[in-house]
């Protein structure tokens, strides 16, 4: 295993002064696996204060749970002194930490026996607790007894669902079942983090693995409406799936775009609420485009999500199903309505949500839907105008020619704007100022 340059200065400098230092955590993991790790944690059996002794700069991260950052050409690399944890109030937080020399008993602490792994040039791997060879067999499974790791902090529960669709392992068989025996716990996270790890397993290469969650009574916790999905057959020709299925199988239709991930999850949250049955024997749900985006809003809101992704999630949500006929008119207009930006992430949402569907009709959906990518493609090209912000007359020009400041000046631009998205040929200043007249 090949350590990264200061990561070996700060064991070595560590080791030099007689302390033990190991590379640990999902940094052994993986490398292991071959992969870049994100950042890199090294334990060590000196004290907070001894490891401040030895770097310069640092940083009191966590001092008092033993965490000192050491920071190494503007990287900073946390350095956690051996510790056993005390007892958790809080499923999540241990009331008080005793530092150990004892490097098997740190790592007993740890949630899964792949990220119990330690590693030093010297010493090589140790692997206590078989962590190895549970990435060998591509398994999830608690460091010690799963139920006392996942009453130190229930958010471990999550962990493993989303470390199993992170690197297509399954959860071994006492571990899920803790799960199972301890997932109402969850509500003692917070949002901030339930939110994290949601939007990594959906991040994944297997969002779908979501199902797992369902299976271990995870989201009936933290998403208590794809609960119902789960639960709603869809008797139509153009399903084959329940709700719950379909945007499971919706989601490994679309790319790794947190925007798009969040839209397929719910774009049909609120069919349960929208259930009829026509005539025809089959399930219908009219409306469940507006009450899937209020859905999508109160959620993003309850796990505390940035605004700008909470208003693209839920825009994309609404309209998601909306008819969009095959001219460059049309496109334009709903360029506009959508936003350059959303216009072709909606073509994207529409695709997963088709290749979700039955095969009836598959081939026709699409086809139109290439036909409204070259479209787009064309206004595009052309530049044709679909915002204010491409109109060729300002609310300057406007005044220039009488209209005095005030609320005419947008009522006149977003007027003369439809015009031009109707007819890209007005997009002219000296005809935009004659018809700006007319509407004086």
């Amino acid at each position: 295993m090949q350590l990264p340059r200061d990561v070996k200065f700060i064991i070595d400098t560590l080791t030099e002064a007689g302390y033990e230092a190991y590379a640990v955590g999902g940094c052994v993991r993986d490398t292991i696996l071959g992969r870049e790790p994100d950042d890199w944690d090294i334990t060590t059996s000196a004290k907070p204060y001894e490891i401040k002794a030895l770097f310069h700069p640092t940083i009191d991260t966590g001092i008092q749970h033993g965490t000192v950052t050491v920071l190494r050409n503007h990287v900073g690399y946390e350095v956690t002194t051996y510790r056993i944890d005390g007892v958790y109030e809080d499923s999540r937080h241990p009331k008080e930490v005793t530092f150990t020399a004892n490097l098997t008993e740190d790592l007993l602490r740890r949630d899964f026996t792949i990220n119990a792994m330690a590693y030093n040039d010297t010493d090589g791997l140790i692997d206590e607790y078989g962590g190895l060879e549970d990435i060998r067999n591509g398994i999830i499974r608690c460091v010690g007894v799963a139920k006392e790791r996942f009453t130190e902090d229930a958010l471990r529960m999550m962990r493993a669902v989303r470390f199993s669709a992170q690197l297509g392992y399954e959860i071994e068989d006492k571990t899920a079942d803790a799960i199972v025996e301890l997932h109402q716990n969850l509500k003692n996270i917070s949002a901030e983090r339930i939110n994290t790890e949601l939007t990594k397993l959906l991040m994944s290469d297997h969002p779908d693995y979501l199902r797992k969650a369902y299976e271990l009574g995870i989201t009936s916790v933290v998403l208590p409406e794809f609960d119902q999905c789960m639960k709603l057959e869809q008797k139509h020709i153009h399903h084959c799936y329940s709700v719950g299925e379909h945007i499971l199988h919706s989601l490994d239709h679309v790319e790794k775009d947190k925007v798009l991930r969040y839209s397929m999850l719910f774009h049909d949250l609120g069919k349960p609420a929208c259930l009829s049955w026509g005539d025809d024997g089959q399930t219908h749900f009219h409306g469940h485009n507006v009450v899937s985006a209020d859905l999508s809003h109160a959620i993003m809101k309850r796990l505390r999500f940035d605004n700008d992704t909470l208003a693209k999630v839920e825009k994309l949500v609404r309209n998601h199903d909306r008819k969009i006929e095959t001219n460059r008119r049309a496109v334009r207009r709903a360029m506009n309505q959508m936003s350059v930006e959303l216009f072709p992430l909606l073509l994207l949402v529409k695709e997963a949500d088709v290749y979700a569907q039955s095969d009836y009709k598959r081939q026709e959906k699409l086809d139109e839907l290439a036909s409204l990518w070259e479209l787009y493609d064309q206004v595009m090209e052309s530049k044709e105008c679909v915002s204010l912000k491409d109109l060729e007359l300002t609310g300057r020009d406007l005044i220039a020619i009488g209209l005095p400041t005030g609320p005419d000046i947008g009522r006149v631009l977003n007027e003369l704007l439809v015009k031009v998205i109707d007819d890209p040929e007005l997009n002219k200043k000296d005809i935009l100022i004659e018809e700006a007249k007319k509407l004086l």
